[in-house]
């Protein structure tokens, strides 16, 4: 089984230039990333007593307390005993950004949109030591639970978990976050790999519409709940635009003269800015400030995007 054509024309028309390396990325084997848990324990202690287990570790440049190990590693990775224990969390380098753009302060309170399996939920807590207060809403029964547990094997202290309809949280708390993190539930196209068949099997253009009308519904509540001054962060681990820019697109024109999308520069090379129209749709200038994360060097494919708050919606 091979990747859809129909998802290969796609990408070609997203990412024209970059298309060809795009493309073979997704059929190379891949090295798996994982990131010390700071709750539990200093980083470089963690790197040593990997090594000294037989990891072949390597830094990411850009990112003092994550580390990348080969593909054939990932297994025993698994089941070392700093991951059973929650000292150390597995988690693609592009996973990692979003939490770093939404820069939250240990005084704050964060709303996590959407937040099973919880990997930036914790990386949110780490950034904060504990201090301040996560709402961390997920909609689905199993998914919470499991988010619930991974809170807690990882020692995340500051983080309440909510078991509710994501879209409907603003009803109730109108204004009352610092700053949001809505990691979306999307198509996944940026995990797609060309041997996995059960990656892409139920990707079709009917699931990216599906996808996108949850995600603007998503999006609508993110910014009631945020507080004026604010910052939301959007990401999703998809390339198609209409997930994407079109979702940013969207709310720019929703709520026109509340919100602005903030330049970005991320610490590594592999970015596409955001695209300026799709399939005849133009779109607000502004959204050529997000970022496209291409799946290159060990990295899934990703989009992020951060806006500011900058008037009232209330």
């Amino acid at each position: 089984m091979a990747l859809p054509e129909a998802f290969r024309a796609r990408l070609q028309a997203i990412l024209p230039a970059e298309f060809a390396a795009c493309w073979q990325s997704l059929a190379a084997e891949q090295p798996t990333a994982c990131r010390a848990n700071a709750l539990k324990g200093p980083p470089d202690a963690l790197a040593a007593e990997l090594a000294a287990a037989g990891f072949a570790l390597t830094p990411l440049g850009w990112k003092a307390d994550a580390f990348v190990v080969p593909a054939a590693q990932r297994r025993a990775l698994t089941e070392c005993a700093a991951c059973r224990e929650g000292r150390l969390y597995i988690q693609n380098p592009s996973s990692m950004v979003p939490p770093m753009l939404l820069s939250p302060q240990s005084e704050e309170c964060i709303l996590d949109l959407g937040a099973a399996p919880g990997s930036k939920t914790l990386q949110l807590a780490e950034l904060m030591a504990n201090q301040g207060r996560i709402w961390a809403v997920e909609s689905v029964r199993g998914r919470f639970f499991r988010l619930r547990d991974n809170l807690a094997r990882h020692g995340a202290e500051n983080v309440q978990i909510h078991l509710a309809d994501g879209t409907r949280i603003w009803r109730r708390h109108p204004e009352r976050f610092d700053r949001v993190l809505l990691d979306a539930p999307c198509s996944s196209e940026g995990r797609f790999r060309a041997d996995a068949p059960k990656t892409y099997a139920y990707w079709s253009e009917k699931k990216i519409a599906e996808a996108s009308r949850k995600q603007r519904r998503l999006c609508y509540s993110a910014v009631q709940c945020l507080k004026p001054g604010g910052v939301l962060v959007y990401s999703t681990c998809t390339f198609a635009p209409e997930e994407n820019e079109a979702i940013i697109n969207r709310m720019l024109r929703q709520f026109a003269g509340a919100l602005t999308v903030e330049d970005i520069a991320l610490p590594f090379d592999n970015v596409a800015s955001g695209l300026s129209q799709w399939r005849g749709k133009v779109f607000d200038a502004q959204v050529q400030r997000a970022r496209r994360i291409l799946p290159l060097g060990g990295m899934e494919g990703f989009f992020v995007c951060r806006l500011r708050k900058t008037a009232r919606t209330r």
